[in-house]
């Protein structure tokens, strides 16, 4: 039995971080889609479409590895999909706290989907996006939170 995995975010942009829990989520499934959630109410620092762009950059060396993007409830697209578990990346204990309550409310919708909670790499637990996009939006060098292969300058010119 295959199985699937959906990794959903913001990913405003990807990091060494998300990059870094994905190669973990590969170890554990078939199969992991990566997918940047669209919410109307709040656009973001990259539009969705440059955002799964830069996605796309980041893991065309990967096997197994899609890259898409989605509106909606998570647990609707996973069931679209036919993923199984839910991948969330975890910093802090901040984050555990904020993606406990949102797997138990996920659990309570829809009791066939998991979520697992993978911890980054020490080396990585301090990147997070909106550090990185504090850092591009006041004219700093973001490059060495992002994958190396990432030319982030073409993308603030896609803002």
């Amino acid at each position: 039995m295959r199985t699937t995995a959906l990794f959903p975010g913001s990913f405003d942009p990807f990091t060494l971080g998300h990059l870094d829990v994905l190669h973990s989520a590969l170890k554990l499934f078939d199969k992991v889609i990566v997918a940047v959630g669209y919410n109307s109410s709040k656009p973001g620092f990259f539009p969705p479409e440059v955002r799964v762009d830069i996605i796309k950059e980041c893991v065309k060396d990967l096997e197994n590895v899609e890259v898409c993007s989605f509106k909606g409830l998570t647990i609707e697209f996973c069931r679209t999909i036919g993923a199984s578990c839910i991948v969330r990346g975890i910093r802090t204990t901040t984050d555990f706290e904020l993606e406990s309550v949102v797997a138990q409310a996920n659990k309570r919708m829809a009791p066939e989907i998991s979520s697992i909670f993978i911890p980054s790499s020490h080396e990585y637990s301090f990147i997070s996006s909106t550090v990185v996009r504090d850092v591009l939006i006041n004219g700093g060098s973001a490059k060495c939170f992002l994958p190396k292969w990432v030319d982030i300058d073409k993308y603030m010119k896609k803002r």
